[in-house]
């Protein structure tokens, strides 16, 4: 019987990530065969493995979902002081996890998977995965803001300058942008650096999978078109 190590099993499982995992396992909260795991450790499909006293019922269909987050709602499966999280809007018989997280104030398209492998793939910054944003402002757009954004701009609060980017005008107070990095709300630090303030701000594409025409709260299943592509940008097999 195939030997697969635990944190990979738990990503295939749909269970976290990789990284995720093995902090699971580190605080000790994932039991193999009723014994404590230990990091890095090769378990089978006969072993029973519980995951906070709750055991998996093995690797399950790799499923993706497109999802219009709407404003409002946090991404986050647990969180009390929230209003509204991910699980009160998604019900699925899968229980799936976000690829790349959008902040409360921000809407439009959510990477949903039980895929832990493609997270950490989608995830990982050197691999530069593009992500598309409309954004709306406060200020007449400018020639010197589109060339300042688009050339990188220098966060002091953290110390960084964000990579070249994609940036084209749209209309008077929006423009475009094509992200390859995961800044913690980067585009609204870019734009304060500005002078400008956000005042809307839309996800319409991540790498190859598209809005289109959801509506907010509704998902879909990604096609079998695009996860042919989608893996293979990942340069996972599918």
């Amino acid at each position: 019987m195939e030997q697969i190590r635990l944190n990979k099993y738990l990503a295939q499982c749909g269970v976290c990530s990789r990284r995720e995992a093995d902090k699971l396992i580190e605080q000790g909260r994932v039991l193999v065969n009723g014994v404590p795991a230990t990091a890095g450790m090769q378990v089978t499909e006969a072993d029973e493995i519980q995951v906070n006293k709750k055991i998996l019922q093995g690797r399950a269909e790799k499923k993706v979902l497109v999802f219009y987050k709407p404003i409002g709602v946090t991404c986050t499966e647990k969180d009390r002081h929230a209003e509204k999280i991910i699980t009160d809007m998604i019900h699925y018989p899968v229980r799936v996890t976000y690829a790349g997280r959008l902040d409360k104030d921000s809407e439009g398209l959510l990477v949903l998977t039980n895929d832990g492998d493609l997270i950490d793939a989608m995830m990982r910054g050197a691999n530069r995965h593009e992500k598309e944003y409309i954004v709306r402002v406060d200020k007449e757009i400018t020639d010197v803001f589109l060339e300042k954004m688009s050339g990188g701009i220098f966060l002091k609060d953290l110390e960084l300058t964000t990579r070249p980017c994609k940036v084209e005008k749209i209309s008077k107070f929006t423009f475009r942008i094509i992200l390859t990095q995961g800044v913690n709300r980067q585009i609204r630090r870019m734009c304060s650096e500005c002078g400008f303030r956000v005042k809307g701000l839309k996800r319409i594409r991540v790498m190859n999978l598209r809005l289109g025409d959801l509506k907010p709260g509704e998902y879909r299943e990604a096609t079998r078109e695009e996860l042919t592509e989608l893996y293979k940008s990942c340069k996972m097999l599918k």
